[in-house]
């Protein structure tokens, strides 16, 4: 595998680190700023609006521009929205920051998958995608709980500015790494790069990846409780619980991309089939501590096994425009992130049990199985469509006579 994946690892790391870390750093922030908890919580939901907002617009602008240029300055607004968030002397200030940081956010993901796979060979291209978004799962391991740790000790703002130390290191590594061809497609402008989205195959696909990871974050966002109140463990316990989550993430992504590069539609389907599974496990899995911790792992490998094959399947149902769908994507995964939270916190307000939000999500993935169900039905109906009729071209066939005037 290419070195250049390498940087793109390192981007996708401090992206990684910058979204999940304000999760543990909430109370310290809302202290800092003097607001309350929920208020606090509204600066997770400028990150993921940022990230929604700004990953097809940011794609769709920047489409005729080098692709190596273009995840440059992504990184570099990224450095510049941490650093912002670091100087916040309000909650209004660190809201437009937040923002400003989650921006690049999908553009960066959705750019660098067409680098990958562009770097290596056709049978390699799920395997490239899963090696660039290791940075991300690697995150949820060392990242998140460093910086986790730094701004408990050392204050909230002393974690941004490590995360835009990371970004520095990131845009060092693409200028280095990332080989300066122009990696981009000769094409019709915004226009164009907007119209490739249309098909109904891609809008499936997109939808896929919003249903099945809505299943994932109906129950991650509530595995706090679970793990507290449903399998006793201490509150202390629950970081080192959610690196578990990380290592199984990190494996099933790596799994996700070795086997897809095999059977891409098989492995998604596989990958949504064992998160039904293990997402209907939980009451059970639940009941004691090592079951539970059992439990998160197999919840980010299943998860996570489908990450490289539904971003591959968007790039590929609009080769149009890979960058901006492979932006919408992630797109499609941060609305799966608020929508599917939303829900499971539908399930546990209902009184259903604190393993309720995990139910919900195991509905999510079966939802998630019939989306993809409908895109392969899609996929087969036209491909036994029959071809249209050869065109025949006309051709000037001299005469007798103007063949023997020449």
């Amino acid at each position: 595998m290419p070195l250049a994946l390498l940087a793109l690892a390192v981007g996708a790391f401090g992206i990684g680190t910058t979204e999940f870390a304000m999760m543990g750093l909430l109370p310290d922030v809302a202290d800092d700023l003097r607001i309350s908890i929920p208020a606090a919580g509204h600066l997770v939901s400028a990150y993921a609006l940022g990230v929604v907002v700004g990953a097809p617009l940011l794609a769709a602008a920047t489409a005729r521009m080098p692709r190596r240029t273009v995840l440059i300055a992504l990184m570099g607004l990224f450095v510049a929205g941490n650093a912002l968030s670091a100087l916040a002397p309000d909650e209004n200030w660190l809201l437009a920051a937040r923002f400003l940081s989650g921006l690049p956010h999908g553009a960066f993901f959705g750019v660098g998958a067409v680098v990958a796979t562009g770097l290596v060979a056709p049978e390699r291209k799920a395997r490239s995608v899963s090696l660039m978004f290791l940075g991300l799962t690697v995150a949820n391991i060392a990242g998140v709980p460093a910086a986790t740790l730094v701004g408990q000790h050392l204050g909230w703002r002393a974690t941004f500015l490590g995360v835009s130390a990371i970004g520095l290191a990131a845009i060092a590594s693409l200028y280095l790494l990332i080989p300066r061809t122009p990696g981009h497609a000769p094409g019709g402008g915004l226009r164009g790069e907007l119209a490739a989205l249309r098909p109904l195959p891609v809008w499936l696909a997109l939808g896929t990846t919003v249903a099945g990871f809505a299943a994932l974050f109906s129950a991650y966002s509530y595995i706090t409780p679970m793990l507290t109140d449903a399998a006793g463990f201490a509150e202390g316990s629950v970081t080192l619980l959610l690196a578990l989550f990380g290592v199984g993430a990190t494996a099933g992504n790596l799994l996700g991309g070795r086997l897809a590069d095999h059977a891409m539609r098989r492995t998604l389907f596989g990958g949504l089939a064992s998160l039904v599974a293990v997402l209907a496990a939980f009451p059970l899995l639940m009941r004691s501590e090592w079951s539970a911790a059992l439990a998160v792992v197999l919840l980010g490998t299943a998860a996570f096994v489908t990450g490289s094959p539904l971003q591959l399947m968007v790039m590929e149902k609009a080769a149009a425009a890979p960058s901006l769908a492979s932006s919408a994507n992630q797109a499609a995964f941060n609305l799966a992130n608020a929508g599917g939270a939303w829900i499971g916190g539908l399930a546990l307000a209902a009184g259903f049990g604190v393993t309720a939000p995990a139910t919900a999500g195991a509905g999510l993935a079966v939802l998630g199985i019939g989306v993809a169900g409908a895109a392969y039905a899609v996929d087969l109906r036209r491909a036994k469509r029959p071809a249209g009729p050869a065109r025949v071209i006309a051709t000037h066939v001299p005469d007798r006579q103007e063949a023997l005037s020449r």
